[in-house]
């Protein structure tokens, strides 16, 4: 059955004790957590870069961007931390995340506008917010996570 447009699917995840979701249109890939390369000199958000079957890609730490408490993972959670691959600006750039949660579907009607301030992230950051069973997902606009200056230094274009 095709979905309509007034749906979306967000791929959730953890980032400290909230809730977050991206468009699943701007998910690459999802990977497991490797071994970061730190860069000399980048942005204090810019954890390092990454060699993902011989493409290199910048991997970003919303913890330090947004600066969020980092929870200790259960036993259980511990090998689901990775990294979101999304695209920015025709390239390739990774999100550092807790744990993936799942694939949720979303009625459009059901986003609701973001409070001014929420957990410490700018309401320019928020596409959306919208209520689960149980907590309040936070829908992050990938195309706003940066500005052109940051995403230069990020991609260096």
């Amino acid at each position: 059955m095709a979905a309509d447009n007034s749906q979306f699917q967000l791929v959730s995840f953890r980032l400290g004790n909230e809730l977050y979701g991206i468009n699943i249109m701007d998910v690459k890939e999802i990977v497991k957590t490797q071994e970061v390369r730190s860069i000399p000199n980048a942005p204090f958000y810019i954890e390092g870069i990454i060699n993902l079957r011989g493409e290199i890609i910048p991997i970003i730490n919303l913890h330090k961007r947004f600066q969020i408490q980092k929870v200790e993972a259960s036993a259980d959670e511990v090998d689901e931390g990775g990294f979101i691959i999304i695209q920015l600006a025709g390239k390739k750039v990774g999100i550092i995340i807790d744990h993936i949660v799942r694939v949720v579907t979303v009625e459009k009607a059901d986003v609701k506008e973001p409070p001014q301030m929420l957990s410490g992230i700018g309401t320019e950051y928020i596409q959306g917010v919208y209520r689960t069973e149980q907590e309040y997902l936070v829908i992050l606009d990938t195309n706003k996570l940066f500005d052109a200056k940051e995403l230069q230094k990020v991609l260096g274009n």
